[in-house]
């Protein structure tokens, strides 16, 4: 079942991307801050209107490290982008939603988020909606950029958690509402023109 909402999820979202792909209005993106949690990533943006762009981002960690430590996850997450200037270059405006799916614990997250990844696994779905605020800074070539986004929003998780983060049995089954960044982003950016 998980599966098929994930193979679902794609095909929308490959659907509504493509539609709108000129090479003359592309670039493909990876973010570094997200590689530094050892998940390749690998983003596509085009530009949508004078002022627009859609972006549509995946990510996917299927990694255990030592002690049994993961942040296994896929995550698929588009966005429009409102720029004030022109698109890919300056000050954006961004509304993203987000899915993934996770399996995650035995984990020390770094300024005390989700602080109870440290001593228990949890495994479950989140759906998240959110906005951003980001700028892009061309490099000399006008091939090459780096952008910076910051995002924060509202998500729903459903998830099962486990007693450690190794072994443990299932404790419960939760859903909750929270409040959460829902994008630090810092990318290397190749424009095809």
């Amino acid at each position: 079942m998980k599966n098929n909402k994930l193979r679902l999820a794609l095909v929308l979202a490959t659907a509504f991307f493509t539609n709108s792909i000129s090479a003359q209005n592309l670039t493909i993106k990876t973010n570094a801050l997200y590689w530094s949690t050892a998940t390749p990533n690998l983003a596509m943006e085009t530009k949508m209107g004078e002022k627009w762009t859609a972006e549509l981002s995946v990510g996917w960690n299927p990694f255990t490290f030592s002690n049994n430590k993961k942040l296994k996850h896929i995550a698929i997450q588009p966005e429009a982008r409102y720029w004030l200037c022109s698109p890919f270059a300056g000050h954006f405006f961004g509304l993203h939603a987000i899915y993934s799916h996770y399996n995650a614990g035995n984990v020390k997250m770094p300024l005390g988020l989700f602080s109870k990844l440290k001593d228990s696994r949890f495994q479950g779905d989140l759906g998240a909606i959110g906005i951003g605020y980001g700028y892009s800074w061309m490099l000399p070539g006008n091939h090459w950029s780096i952008e910076a986004e910051v995002g924060v929003g509202v998500g729903v998780t459903k998830y099962d958690k486990y007693e450690c983060a190794t072994c443990g049995s299932k404790v419960g089954s939760e859903t909750k509402t929270i409040l959460m960044p829902t994008k630090a982003a810092i990318s290397l950016i190749y424009n095809i023109k």
